[in-house]
């Protein structure tokens, strides 16, 4: 990778010695999509850039049951995986390639180091932990306050901008599991879209309206 295809990806980083000293050190990692890049329990023994693709950040209990917390998009971090590399914790989320992916990962001690030595790479983290903090409250509000037909809706919308489509391949099971209930209220709730005529339903795919978004307010 060129520096100014990096520098494309992270547009507030504009240090260019800060920039050459990512590409020097970093180490660029590929991934399927569905493939699981960290599991909890796991050290984190890396800072992920995202620079293609996506990556979905999960939250799991003892059961195995999954709640979707999250998106990394080109030009970013993981706040979470920051907090347990600072504290050497394992981690508590499961990150899954939501699509064909790869990473730049930074070593800890390059991170720990630049923290210090570069106002942009501390600027930059800051303002991860920042975003995704924001993030965190909006799920945290949809698990506490929303109806589960309100938060369907919301995890759609998600998903239509985080994939730039209105046809999501997906199955029932799958939207489940990231919002924590059961396959058969998800149906029942996506039949009650399709009656609307918001959505319409296919084999393992789910047809949204254009306005999809500006209906559900």
């Amino acid at each position: 990778m060129e520096i100014e295809e990096l520098k494309q990806i992270l547009p507030i980083i504009t240090d260019m010695k800060l920039l050459q000293e990512l590409l020097d050190q970093g180490t660029i990692h590929t991934f399927d999509e569905g493939r699981t890049i960290t599991e909890p329990g796991q050290f984190v023994k890396m800072v992920p850039i995202v620079l293609e693709g996506a990556i979905k950040i999960l939250r799991t209990d003892e059961e195995g049951k999954e709640l979707f917390l999250y998106y990394l998009e080109p030009g970013e971090t993981c706040a979470l995986s920051l907090t347990c590399c600072s504290a050497s914790k394992p981690s508590e989320i499961k990150a899954v390639a939501e699509e064909n992916t790869k990473i730049l990962g930074i070593p800890l001690n390059d991170h720990e180091h630049w923290m210090d030595k570069y106002r942009q790479w501390k600027d930059f983290v800051s303002n991860t932990y920042q975003s995704r903090f924001q993030e965190l409250l909006v799920a945290l509000d949809a698990v506490a306050f929303k109806r589960m037909d309100e938060r369907l809706m919301r995890y759609i919308v998600t998903k239509m901008k985080q994939f730039k489509t209105n046809e999501l391949t997906t199955t029932h099971q799958e939207i489940a599991n990231e919002l924590g209930t059961s396959r058969e209220v998800i149906s029942r709730l996506l039949k009650q879209l399709e009656k609307k005529k918001w959505i319409e339903l296919g084999r393992n795919v789910i047809y949204i309206r254009d306005d999809f978004e500006e209906l559900v307010g």
